[in-house]
């Protein structure tokens, strides 16, 4: 004992700490702490020893962030698996529900005015930049409203760094709208060159549908009218 005592005055002397000399010699650090409960240490002892105890509370901080994070990953990707189960086949109505809530929050819904007066003639006119939510909207337009796929047109909006020739050729695949149905493609001042967004955050520019039928438009419009009801 009186062997161990002396090597572990040693090592504490030198500016181990307790967790460093128990896992050297085996000793428990109940044992340590009453040995040296007395035991007076030089300055730079001390220093060493809080260093090293900073240290390790630092790392176990930063595993155990590491850990929390690593849960909170898994339990979000255990929650979307779980409801996205839940959302099955779309049924008619639901397919009605969901494309006048698109509209109303996404779509062109202010009657079009020249010279002071509100025209006749109106388009079904919705923006975005993602390409699932163009495609449920797409759905709406050919499944529930009927629209051919020649009447279906659509613009871009695209930044300086894109190639048009590229993202016409990806929204057409994705849309399935054919090229001739492209129109204008509108080159936009990215904000990102004012280090306001990422570079890359619209990465394929922005998408106008456009469908040139003014019943349908007022259609529209009549639903959105109908779902204020239940307000």
């Amino acid at each position: 004992m009186r062997k161990e005592k002396s090597l572990a005055l040693k090592l504490r002397l030198s500016g181990k700490s307790y967790g460093e000399i128990t896992k050297s010699l085996g000793i428990p650090k109940s044992t340590l702490s009453g040995w040296f409960s007395g035991l007076i240490l030089s300055r730079g002892v001390q220093e060493e020893i809080s260093r090293k105890g900073r240290k390790k509370s630092t790392e176990a901080l930063v595993n155990h962030n590491k850990r929390q994070t690593y849960l909170a990953i898994k339990r979000a990707s255990t929650i979307r698996a779980e409801t996205a189960k839940k959302i099955n086949n779309f049924s008619q109505k639901d397919l009605l529900i969901l494309g006048i809530m698109l509209y109303w929050a996404e779509g062109y819904k202010r009657p079009m005015v020249r010279n002071g007066r509100e025209v006749t003639y109106h388009v079904v006119s919705l923006t975005n930049s993602d390409p699932f939510l163009i495609k449920i909207f797409l759905k709406f337009l050919r499944e529930y409203c009927c629209v051919p796929n020649e009447k279906i047109k659509a613009n871009l909006r695209i930044f300086q760094h894109h190639n048009d020739k590229n993202l016409i050729k990806y929204w057409s695949e994705q849309t399935g709208i054919v090229d001739s149905n492209f129109g204008k493609t509108y080159t936009g001042v990215s904000k990102s060159s004012q280090g306001v967004r990422p570079f890359n955050r619209l990465p394929y520019g922005v998408i106008q549908i456009v469908v040139a039928d003014t019943k349908l438009f007022h259609q529209i419009m009549g639903y959105i009218e109908g779902m204020k009801k239940f307000v």
